[in-house]
């Protein structure tokens, strides 16, 4: 029996169709229980692939359409104009993409850091970000913004998805100078922990970032270390000295 997948959506991307999809409804077992579709995982390749089916399936495009990049933390954009590019998009080093092709579902996987959905409707050209504080610290929002206006785009919304709130994300003095440095503004996004190190606002940081640039940005609001049953987390796996974790996958088609 498949079980039923739960998909986030958020109202500043209607009508665009796009989903920020839970761990709930996969077929992945084990520490990967539920919807793991992280191709680097060590999760049985046969089962995330059955799940990226799934997840395309309830996009309406074929699982070959549901494209995501060799993620690296950057903030190189990958701009999709034909189906001819398929195929070597899998392996393109990148963290975003972007596209004006019908067709096509753009995704991004996560287990902490940011997954962000971009479209001008009007448009008609989108965007998925993976946005950790590395790849949004180099730019990889505004980058991702730029792709669009290229491809046409003028007023761009933006949804930051599931990702690691405040009250979990406890982080070193040396990370707070790294993403102060050259915007000492951005000591706003740092507050006192109850272990004596900053706590740091990522998606408070993104959302800054992406309003800075012209966009119009909203956060659904979901920790993903704080709720286990339906996130997968990086930083609670390490914590629980868990061997790997699941990756969440968001996506946004025309």
């Amino acid at each position: 029996m498949k079980l039923t997948l739960e998909i986030l959506t958020h109202d500043l991307l209607a009508p665009v169709r796009h989903g920020f999809f839970t761990r709930k409804g996969g077929a992945s077992t084990g520490l990967y229980t539920g919807l793991n579709c992280g191709r680097g995982s060590s999760d049985q390749r046969d089962v995330v692939e059955t799940n990226r089916a799934r997840v395309a399936e309830a996009m309406g495009v074929d699982a070959p359409a549901l494209l995501t990049v060799h993620q690296v933390h950057s903030a190189e954009v990958v701009t999709v104009k034909a189906a001819s590019d398929l195929a070597a998009i899998r392996e393109t080093r990148a963290d975003a993409l972007v596209t004006a092709t019908p067709g096509l579902a753009l995704a991004v996987l996560t287990a902490d850091c940011q997954p962000v959905l971009l479209a001008d409707p009007a448009a008609g050209v989108i965007g998925a970000a993976h946005a950790g504080w590395k790849g949004a610290l180099s730019g990889v929002l505004e980058a991702t913004a730029d792709a669009m206006r290229a491809l046409g785009a003028g007023r761009i919304r933006a949804v930051i998805g599931p990702t690691i709130s405040q009250r979990a994300y406890e982080v070193g003095w040396d990370f707070m100078e790294d993403v102060t440095a050259d915007d000492p503004e951005a000591e706003r996004f740092f507050a006192g922990g109850a272990g004596g190190k900053p706590m740091f606002d990522l998606p408070g940081y993104g959302l800054a970032r992406l309003r800075e640039a012209g966009v119009d940005a909203a956060w659904t609001g979901h920790c993903t270390y704080s709720d286990a049953e339906r996130f997968f987390s990086y930083r609670r796996s390490t914590h629980r000295q868990e061997a790997d974790y699941g990756r969440l996958i968001s996506v946004i088609s025309l």
